[in-house]
C-alpha cells in the first residue's frame, strides 16, 4: 500500500514543542508512532515536507531515527521549514553513515511504487502581484523541479506529491496547475497548512485533478491511504 502524510514537525533535538500551537499537537510523536501501526513493512510512506526542526542535519539525527523506526519504506520531500536540506547528495550520504535504510529522498526524480509514479517537489507561495524577485527566482527553480520529476516518471499513473498547494486562497500557481494537467496527473497530495488555515484548503476535484491536504494535524497525525 502506498500513504502520505506531511508535517511531522519533529523536535527530540530542537527546543520547538509543537503544542504551543495548541492541544491538538500534544504528544504528537506519540500520535505518529501509534497510528502508524495501520502501515504495513512493505508499504511506502511519502512525507510531505518539515519532517525536523533541526537547523542542521547532524542536529536532526534522533528525528530522522524515529523516522526510519516506523513501519515501511518513506519517500521524503522538502518543506520550508526543512532548514537541515542543503543537498540531497549530502542528505543520501548521512542517512548511510547512520543507518538509516528505510528513507529515500524525492527530489528532481520519481519512484514507481504500488503501481503508480510518485512525482513532487516542494513548491512555493509566491503572488502573481507582489511578489519579491527572491519569491520569483524559487518559483521558476520549483516549477523546474517539479517538471524535472514528471518527465523522470515512466508510463502509468502519476501522483503529484507536494508541501505547498498548487492554489490557496487568492494564490493561484498557474504554471505548477498547468504542469499537473500537460502530464496528465488525477492527483495532488499537499501539506503546509494548519489549524484555522484549513478551512481555506481547497479539497476536491478541480479541472479534473483531485487535491487533498495532508497535513499530520489536519489529518489526526495518522497516514492517508492513497493506493
Amino acid at each position: 500500500m502506498l500513504y502520505v502524510i506531511g508535517d511531522l514537525h519533529l523536535s527530540f533535538e530542537a527546543d520547538k514543542p509543537m503544542d504551543i500551537f495548541g492541544p491538538g499537537w500534544e504528544d504528537h510523536a506519540e500520535k505518529l508512532r501509534e497510528n502508524f501501526r495501520i502501515v504495513g513493512q512493505e508499504d511506502t510512506t511519502v512525507i510531505a515536507g518539515d519532517l525536523t526542526w533541526g537547523m542542521a542535519i547532524q542536529d536532526c539525527l534522533e528525528d530522522f531515527r524515529f523516522i526510519d523506526a516506523l513501519p515501511g519504506k518513506k519517500i521524503i520531500l522538502k518543506g520550508n521549514h526543512d532548514f537541515w536540506w542543503s543537498t540531497a547528495s549530502k542528505a543520501k550520504k548521512f542517512f548511510e553513515e547512520n543507518g538509516l535504510g528505510s528513507i529515500e529522498i524525492l527530489n528532481n526524480n520519481a519512484f514507481f511504487t504500488n503501481g503508480v509514479w510518485v512525482c513532487g517537489t516542494r513548491g512555493w507561495f509566491c503572488p502573481t502581484e507582489g511578489g519579491t524577485d527572491h519569491d520569483k527566482k524559487i518559483m521558476a527553480r520549483e516549477i523546474l523541479r517539479l517538471e524535472a520529476s514528471l518527465k523522470a516518471a515512466g508510463e502509468g499513473e502519476k501522483i503529484a506529491f507536494l508541501h505547498y498547494p498548487p492554489f490557496y486562497g487568492k494564490y493561484y500557481s498557474h504554471e505548477m496547475v498547468e504542469l499537473l494537467h500537460n502530464y496528465g496527473v488525477k492527483r495532488c497530495y499537499y501539506g503546509h497548512i494548519h489549524g484555522s488555515g484549513c478551512q481555506y484548503a481547497y479539497e476536491g476535484v478541480a479541472d479534473g485533478v483531485e487535491y487533498r491536504l495532508i497535513s499530520a494535524d489536519h489529518v489526526g497525525f495518522r497516514p492517508v491511504l492513497v493506493i
